[in-house]
């Protein structure tokens, strides 16, 4: 048994340095000073000879690149709350149209209930190419290209929160439920009171999974958005010129910052929310 657990330890240290050594060289890069950088990196962003190389700690490192980006790069900042005005309202969004329609599926039966949640499955299953010329259509006859409603709205009608909630709201007891309405709860009340908290660690868990999704869309916003006054942060990475290695890097830990926060906040209800969704009925 021993041996058994220390091989399945190596496999697994084998596996996250692996995972790791991306984010660790993207940290340590985000530190190169703009000379060093250009040394390291000739041979690509210049097609000069010799090979790249990469090191695992800067020689000199600094806070250069992060004093550019923060004070020298206006349109950074710009995006970064372009991507808060779209991003914060979607998940708040599809939490409002979502969890009452996850709360219906899951605990109310009514015609054509099946047929219905056979269709949300499908709509989720969609890629976002088979629906983007109908979607697009609708937001331009209803005059919202090239705004943030264009984002917010199409995303906080997406039916995989309501899939992952449909999952927990259904685990909740019956017997909590009727004992409320015993009570004389009425059915919003039993909503309120009894769905959402037993419901909460669902509702994270579609929280999270939207905003990653959300945070780093890219065909969405390239889509809808025709003015870069109005491109979220992700739009930004691209549009860096590759002269500046440093503000390109540092630009980019800055932006996984929020999302790997927010993952280390609801890690638990994210596993739950990925096993859930893997049930079968």
């Amino acid at each position: 048994m021993k041996a058994k657990k220390w091989l399945m330890l190596c496999v697994l240290a084998f596996v996250a340095f692996f995972l790791l050594t991306p984010l660790w060289l993207l940290i340590s890069g985000s530190l190169m000073g703009g000379a060093e950088a250009a040394q390291n990196f000739a041979p690509v962003l210049e097609n000069a000879e010799g090979s790249a190389i990469w090191p695992i700690l800067p020689k000199y490192p600094t806070g250069q690149p992060l004093v550019q980006l923060l004070l020298d790069s206006p349109e950074f900042f710009a995006m970064f709350w372009n991507s808060c005005a779209q991003v914060f309202p979607l998940v708040a969004g599809q939490i409002l149209i979502g969890a009452p329609a996850a709360w219906a599926f899951a605990r109310y039966d009514f015609k054509f209930k099946k047929a219905l949640f056979l269709l949300y499955i499908i709509l989720m299953l969609m890629p976002f190419q088979v629906t983007m010329v109908s979607s697009y259509l609708v937001l331009d006859s209803m005059k919202l290209m090239d705004t943030v409603w264009a984002i917010i709205l199409p995303g906080a009608a997406s039916t995989f929160p309501v899939f992952i909630m449909t999952r927990f709201f259904a685990a909740i007891p019956a017997s909590l439920t009727e004992a409320a309405a015993l009570d004389g709860a009425g059915p919003f009340r039993v909503f309120l009171r009894v769905g959402l908290p037993m419901g909460a660690p669902g509702i994270l868990s579609a929280v999270i999974l939207g905003f990653f999704e959300y945070w780093n869309a890219l065909e969405v916003p390239l889509t809808f958005l025709k003015d870069p006054k109005n491109w979220p942060l992700s739009l930004y990475l691209p549009s860096i010129s590759a002269d500046n290695l440093g503000i390109s890097l540092m630009a980019s830990v800055v932006m996984l910052a929020p999302a790997l926060l927010i993952f280390l906040f609801g890690q638990k209800y994210l596993e739950q929310g990925i096993c859930a969704a893997g049930l079968k009925d």
